[in-house]
C-alpha cells in the first residue's frame, strides 16, 4: 500500500510562494493520477489540483488557476504543488492523494497527515 507524506508548508505573507511536496512509497505511485486537496477547520476538504499519471494532463480549481502548478517526478515517487501569489484564503491544511476518478475524486479511505499553509495579510 502506498503511503503519502506531505511537507513544505509554512507561514508566508500574501503574495509569497511555497512549494509543497508529497513523497509516496510503493511501486504503484507512478501508475496513479494524483491530486492536491485542502481543508480549513470546520469545512469540507476541497479539490485543488490534479495531474495524470504520465503528466500529460492537469486540472485546477478555478481559484488557483494561474497561481498554482502541480507536477510530479515518478522516478522519485514525488508530487509537487508550486504555489505563487498566495492569498490569505489559501490558508488550509494541504493533502495529496490518489485520484480514483479523473479529475477530482480522491481515494477516501486513506489520507496522510497533511501540511499546514498559513498566508498572512
Amino acid at each position: 500500500q502506498v503511503q503519502l507524506v506531505e511537507s513544505g508548508g509554512g507561514l508566508v505573507q500574501a503574495g509569497g510562494s511555497l512549494r509543497l511536496s508529497c513523497a509516496g512509497s510503493g511501486r504503484t505511485f507512478g501508475s496513479w493520477h494524483m491530486g492536491w486537496f485542502r481543508q480549513i477547520p470546520g469545512k469540507e476538504r476541497e479539490f485543488v489540483a490534479a495531474v495524470t499519471w504520465n503528466s500529460v494532463s492537469t486540472y485546477y480549481q478555478d481559484s488557483v488557476k494561474g497561481r498554482f502548478t502541480i507536477s510530479r517526478v515518478n522516478a522519485k515517487t514525488t508530487l509537487y504543488l508550486q504555489m505563487n501569489s498566495l492569498k490569505p484564503e489559501d490558508t488550509a491544511v494541504y493533502y495529496c492523494n490518489r485520484i480514483t476518478e479523473w479529475p477530482m475524486t480522491p481515494r477516501n479511505d486513506y489520507w496522510g497527515q497533511g501540511t499546514q499553509v498559513t498566508v498572512s495579510s
